[in-house]
């Protein structure tokens, strides 16, 4: 089989080798008909660039390093969004994603920037006071954090705004007359091992129900899983006061459809009997029974925010900087799972 060289393309395409490059990397704005050419001779010729000698010759990998929680206590189905949208967000931009478990701690990061098997690392799983954060923050390599570490120690941070999710919950359940509010909350190994995102919105969240003198409780936590589901329910249920107008708010997303089965199982139909509002994906929200209220965690915008950031730090550009901190914006969507005003 022929293996056609950038040469090839240039010839098919009209246009220098150097053209080629830059429509490849990127780096030099391309008129679009002149990138229309290229492209229809790569696809014609099925070329593929030799990744050793793009990297020789750019002093580039074309590799992001992601470190991602794995073992019985990771969520799974909560990662598999941020790490297909990293990965999509990589293969756009013509890079390869690098999967490191986050149980290398501190010598995981020192190996991919040592070894320079990346241009540059996402680390995800932060936990409020991370041990990885400071060491981070020496590379010469870029670090971006999915999370927001008590001392980001000037580390580019992206995720979703955790305080203004809670003020959003709190607020929907004051604003349409609930008595109580009932926070359950995570299972026992986020908590103890202190991700950020708890106390995030559970601080935010029992300040705000105090500022609209709301009682407000948090529970202990929910264990995965339907039993884990149906402990809560219960106890939620043998404490609550007949003819209240009581407020759930699950900000494990995980936990939203379980509890809502829990209820369902016990005879309590959640937007007549109480309400709930989960902090989970649209998508996740839209296929409950019943459909649940949600503020909106998207865990692809966050991704994709945080890919637009490390390419920023890889190839500046005149528009200037992303933020330091950056919080994307939540939003509420009713549904069915909300009592109306009475």
């Amino acid at each position: 089989m022929t293996a056609f060289t950038s040469k090839d393309v240039a010839r098919l395409a009209g246009v220098s080798q150097s053209t080629v490059s830059y429509v490849m990397s990127g780096k030099r704005p391309i008129s679009e008909e002149t990138r229309r050419r290229v492209h229809d001779a790569i696809e014609r010729l099925t070329y593929q660039p030799n990744a050793g000698a793009r990297a020789l010759a750019s002093q580039r990998t074309n590799v992001v390093g992601l470190v991602v929680p794995f073992g019985p206590s990771a969520d799974g189905a909560g990662l598999l969004p941020f790490i297909e949208s990293i990965a999509f967000s990589a293969r756009a931009q013509d890079y390869e994603v690098l999967l490191v478990t986050a149980d290398e701690g501190s010598a995981g990061l020192r190996r991919l920037a040592g070894r320079s098997l990346c241009d540059g690392i996402l680390m995800m799983d932060i936990q409020t006071e991370d041990e990885r954060v400071p060491v981070a923050a020496t590379l010469r390599t870029p670090v971006i954090l999915i999370g927001v570490p008590a001392e980001p120690q000037g580390l580019h941070c992206v995720d979703m705004d955790f305080a203004q999710a809670a003020r959003l919950a709190i607020g929907e359940l004051a604003d349409t007359g609930h008595d109580r509010v009932v926070i359950l909350q995570h299972p026992t190994e986020v908590v103890q091992r202190d991700l950020n995102y708890v106390d995030r919105f559970l601080g935010p969240a029992v300040a705000v129900a105090a500022d609209r003198r709301l009682p407000c409780r948090v529970t202990e936590p929910v264990e995965r899983g339907r039993a884990g589901a149906n402990r809560a329910v219960d106890q939620v249920l043998a404490d609550r006061i007949p003819g209240e107008r009581l407020g759930l708010v699950v900000p494990n997303a995980n936990a939203v459809q379980p509890v809502l089965q829990a209820l369902n199982a016990r005879g309590v139909a959640p937007g007549r009997d109480l309400s709930v509002i989960g902090v989970c994906m649209d998508a996740w929200a839209e296929n409950c029974e019943p459909p649940v209220t949600n503020v909106s965690g998207e865990a692809r915008d966050v991704s994709r925010r945080a890919m637009q950031t490390l390419f920023w730090l890889l190839d500046p550009t005149p528009t200037g900087p992303p933020p330091v901190v950056d919080l994307l914006e939540p939003r509420l969507t009713r549904r069915e799972s909300v009592m109306p005003i009475p």
